[in-house]
């Protein structure tokens, strides 16, 4: 009687442990995400936020990780199907932020944030070591992207321009001429968009030559402003 109610006394401690205090759990959740909102902190704020400039996108790129990391891990990430997983992408690609345009640049981080952050809140077949060195190797590839951009030294800027008979192609040379004397800047190329004969203005994205550009994102879209449209 007695080594059966030791054995009961075992599977009662044992129960309670994993259902209100599990040590190891509780550690294993804690080294997972420190690592995953360390890694997130590093990639927003030494490669997006340099360029990017947006604080909303910060806030929302920091809660989003924390948030899927969570609802990964606690919904138990190493038996999760993969397609369950990937249907957080296929969430965010419909709803996409519907109050407003998200630029290209954001939308991406956006993705690879979240895919990050899935990668962290699942443990199955990988050891933490193996997690540190996926981390490592994203943010490797984040940081290869960014460099390479840097070197490009190109900067980008919108333009409401008036002169609207230069802006057909066989003018192309004489409008970046005229705009290189307005604007006091070497342009590499030009970019025609929504064009308004009524008020005789076009809107164009302008690149030019500029070694301390940042390209930062813009979320306007080659469109003539709404005051400006009778």
């Amino acid at each position: 009687m007695i080594p059966a109610l030791v054995d009961n006394l075992q599977a009662f401690t044992s129960i309670f442990n994993k259902t209100f205090f599990n040590p190891q759990g509780l550690l294993e959740m804690c080294m997972h995400f420190l690592l995953n909102i360390v890694m997130v902190w590093v990639i927003v704020h030494f490669f997006y936020y340099p360029k990017g400039r947006r604080r909303d996108y910060y806030f929302t790129f920091m809660l989003l990780s924390v948030s899927i990391f969570m609802l990964i891990y606690l919904m138990d990430g190493s038996k999760m199907e993969i397609g369950a997983a990937l249907g957080l992408f296929a969430v965010f690609g419909i709803i996409r932020y519907r109050t407003e345009s998200v630029p290209i640049r954001e939308m991406t981080y956006l993705f690879f944030l979240v895919a990050l952050s899935v990668l962290n809140g699942t443990t199955a077949s990988l050891s933490f070591v193996e997690h540190i060195v996926a981390n490592l190797i994203l943010l490797a590839v984040v940081w290869l992207c960014e460099s390479y951009l840097l070197r490009k030294k190109e900067g980008c800027k919108f333009v409401k321009y008036d002169n609207i008979d230069l802006i057909s192609p066989d003018k192309y040379e004489e409008l970046k001429a005229d705009l290189e004397k307005r604007l006091g800047v070497k342009v590499n190329r030009v970019e025609v968009g929504a064009v308004d004969f009524l008020v005789d203005m076009a809107m164009l994205r302008v690149y030019y030559e500029d070694p301390e550009a940042q390209i930062k994102s813009v979320d306007r879209i080659l469109k003539i402003p709404q005051d400006n449209v009778f």
